[in-house]
């Protein structure tokens, strides 16, 4: 029976590494997300395919849809999160699967990982009322509480996991993000 750490199974883990190690190409991946505007503040994400592992990956049968909306204090009527709540939602998922994943792969197991995410934004940058004040969020603070029979040193170690999330370098980085408009 294979050694399971935290929903991961180590062999699975040694040999993506040692596939990567033998050939870097595998590691490129292209996500891909597709948008309409419904009316208002409500459009609809789709998710599907994505480029990985040297292949158009074929795993996924239907997409995962996702409804984006605004509150009504915002103009909207709820018809999904907004999308500033969703860049909360994909920095606390990749931060946690990230911390899980390193922790397995370095032997530490854990039995719980939760977190609560709170970021500050002032709309006078988005609605262009005060430039001084920026479009995106100020601050992001996130709190996690990770359980198991940890070392003070092991969830020291989780937490510096945390920092190599995809998603936390996005948000902390400047990403070129190029814009056109199509006929």
């Amino acid at each position: 029976m294979q050694n399971t750490v935290n929903g991961f199974k180590s062999q699975d883990i040694t040999d993506t590494l040692e596939a990567i190690t033998s050939n870097p190409e595998i590691a490129k991946f292209k996500f891909r997300a597709r948008n309409k505007w419904i009316s208002g503040g409500h459009n609809r994400s789709t998710i599907k395919d994505f480029y990985g592992g040297c292949v158009e990956d074929q795993s996924r049968k239907e997409p995962f849809v996702f409804d984006n909306s605004e509150p009504p204090i915002l103009l909207g009527n709820n018809e999904g999160a907004n999308p500033v709540e969703f860049v909360l939602h994909g920095l606390a998922g990749c931060m946690t699967t990230t911390m899980a994943l390193h922790a397995a792969a370095n032997g530490i197991a854990v039995d719980h990982i939760e977190s609560v995410l709170e970021g500050d934004l002032d709309v006078q940058g988005f609605l262009g009322l005060d430039e001084t004040v920026r479009n995106g969020y100020q601050k992001i603070k996130v709190d996690f509480k990770v359980k198991g029979n940890l070392t003070e040193e092991e969830k020291q170690k989780l937490i510096s996991f945390a920092y190599k999330s995809p998603v936390f370098d996005i948000v902390t980085n400047k990403v070129p993000v190029a814009l056109s408009l199509q006929n």
